[in-house]
Order: structure tokens, then C-alpha cells, then sequence
């Protein structure tokens, strides 16, 4: 089939590194840590600490993490996330009766965004709906994403319209789509148990200063709540994944479930609504260190819920929000 529409998408993810190796560890992460939206100090006094400090000792950690989940394909993040993508691609051209040209692009990293909207301009887009693959509103995730899309058109001589999606929190196919897998997992194990929905945590002065994500994932906490008519008794609302001395978002993730055991809530499930797709996040932190830490402290049984990545209700989502994004073009 030919493209014959004037629109392309553009799905955007945060990044992953090209290899699990320390070199391409040091890279990622340099250029990650070093966004004014990831970490926000005085360049004067954070770089000296990223490049003679982090820089030197978290890559050879971090790059045996990403090695424990690594896929043969290649990153989680990136392999899950082009699933999705072929998924959308091929159900939006078989409903438009075309195809509709559809990109991936890594804010951090490969694929990046310069290179993702030229593929899109050069596919005939003359107009492209962005799909930030964060459900929950940060400017540490969605903002930067759109910072890095606006700066690789700097040298564009002709623009293409932009339908920017803000996010995705409270939209019904995704509520349903988590308490669907929610269900497929109780169902699987033969057993309901306390639901902990765990949201990647962000400094808390960050939400004092008025970024919207702590309230956008306390959204999404309680409709999925609503969705499976759980008591307050049956879930827990916590944030994973801080880094350095400040504070940041609390409940926190690991001492919650530390203390859970005492609490007489030995068996639980983990679901992490702010991961649209599968990444060390999930795979390592959850699965591995918080599951270590829960049975450690005399929990019996833990599971975690997998992302959404490339489920037939994840697609869905994805098609609806291009066709409501894209109604001016079409």
C-alpha cells in the first residue's frame, strides 16, 4: 500500500545504551544525566560531579544491570518498544486502508528524534502527531522529549505541523488495559493479592515547583483501584528508582515493601503504571531487588505484572490517541 496520508506518528521513549558494556553505559548516561530537566542543579557544580564522580564509577554497575536483562535482539526498552511500534504501524494501515508512516525515537541515545522526523518528512508527512511513550506528565520525561524534538528541527527549512500529546493518565483503554493484565495475572496465579502500583520517583522539590507527575500517577493509581473495586486496604500507591541525597516522591518503593511482611501482607503483586514498555527499571529493580528485598524481610510470595509493550490493549490505546490527535488532518 502506498502512504497516502499527509500525517505521520512519532512515538517517543526515554533511551537506552547500544551495548551493555561500560563505554555505551558512560555515554547514555552522560547524555542523560546531563539535561537541565533530569537534573536541574548549576551546571558549575553538577558537571565536575557527573564527569569526575558518576561518570567514573556507576557505568561498569550499571552495565552489568543492563547486562542480567538484556535480550539477543539487543535493549529491553528498545526491542519492546520497536514491537509496539510494528504493531501500530501495520493495525493503523490496515484501518486507514494506507499506510501511515510510523517512527521510533529515543530521546537519549538510538534511534534519536533529528534522524526519526527526517525518515517521517521524507515518507511524505507534511504533518506528525508525537506520542510521548510516558503516561503520567513530567518535564523530566515528556518536556525533555519535546525539548530535544524542537531543537533537532532547528535547521529544518520547512516545518511540519506538530500535534503534541501532553499525556495519557487517565484515559479509559488505559486504565482498562492495567487492570486487564492485573486480572490475567491473578487469574494466572489463582489468586488475588495487594496490588503495589510503583511509579518511577522524581525529586519531590520538583513537584513543589509544580510539575504535575506525582498527581497524574496518583490519578492513574486510583482509577485502576476504581476498575478492579479494590478497598483502600488492597493497594499501594509508591515510587521507585531515587538517586542521590535529596528527597524525593514518597511512599518509597523499597521501604514500603520492606515493611509490609510485619503488616501481616506477605503476598503482592507489583505493577508499574509509569513504564509503557519493559526496561531495567522493571525488569532489574522491581523483579530482582525489590522482589530480594520484599522476601528477604519475610514476604512469601511476590510477582511482578509486566508492562503493557505490545499487547493488543496497548495498541489499541495507541490507535485511538493517533485518531483523536489526527481528526484536523484526516
Amino acid at each position: 500500500m502506498k502512504n497516502t496520508s499527509n500525517y505521520g506518528v512519532l512515538m517517543i521513549n526515554l533511551g537506552t545504551p547500544d551495548a551493555p558494556k561500560t563505554p555505551e553505559v558512560r555515554r547514555f548516561l552522560k547524555e542523560f544525566l546531563s539535561d537541565p530537566r533530569v537534573v536541574d542543579l548549576n551546571p558549575l557544580l553538577w558537571k565536575p560531579i557527573l564527569n569526575l564522580v558518576i561518570l567514573t564509577i556507576r557505568p561498569p554497575k550499571v552495565a552489568k544491570v543492563y547486562q542480567q536483562v538484556w535480550m539477543d535482539e539487543g535493549s529491553p526498552l528498545l526491542v519492546l518498544s520497536e514491537r509496539l511500534k510494528e504493531r501500530v504501524k501495520t493495525e493503523l494501515a490496515e484501518k486507514a486502508g494506507h499506510n501511515v508512516p510510523v517512527e521510533l525515537a529515543m530521546t537519549y541515545g538510538n534511534p534519536n528524534i533529528e534522524t526519526a522526523t527526517n525518515k517521517l518528512r521524507e515518507q511524505g508527512a507534511e504533518n506528525i502527531v508525537v506520542i510521548p511513550m510516558y503516561p503520567q506528565f513530567s518535564a523530566t520525561t515528556t518536556a525533555a522529549a519535546y525539548d530535544a524534538l524542537i531543537k533537532s528541527l532547528k535547521k529544518c527549512p520547512y516545518w511540519p505541523s506538530l500535534q503534541l500529546l501532553h499525556d495519557y493518565a487517565d484515559h479509559p483503554l488505559y486504565i482498562k488495559a492495567l487492570a486487564n493484565s492485573v486480572r490475567k495475572q491473578w487469574e494466572l496465579q489463582g489468586e488475588r493479592r495487594h496490588l503495589v502500583l510503583s511509579y518511577h520517583g522524581i525529586p519531590k522539590r520538583y513537584v513543589t515547583n509544580g510539575d504535575p507527575y506525582a498527581r497524574r500517577c496518583e490519578t492513574t493509581s486510583r482509577l485502576v483501584a476504581e476498575e478492579l473495586e479494590l478497598e483502600d486496604d488492597d493497594w499501594t500507591h509508591v515510587y521507585q528508582s531515587r538517586f542521590g541525597r535529596e528527597e524525593w516522591l514518597k511512599p518509597y518503593a523499597d521501604a514500603t515493601l520492606k515493611s509490609f511482611p510485619s503488616m501481616g501482607i506477605k503476598k503482592i503483586n507489583v505493577i508499574s503504571p509509569a513504564f509503557s514498555i519493559d526496561c531495567i527499571e522493571t525488569l532489574e529493580e522491581i523483579t530482582l531487588e525489590l522482589g530480594d528485598e520484599f522476601k528477604h524481610n519475610g514476604g512469601l510470595a511476590f510477582d511482578y505484572i509486566t508492562a503493557l509493550n505490545d499487547s493488543s490493549d496497548q495498541v489499541a490505546l495507541y490507535l485511538n490517541l493517533i485518531e483523536k490527535n489526527t481528526k484536523q488532518w484526516t
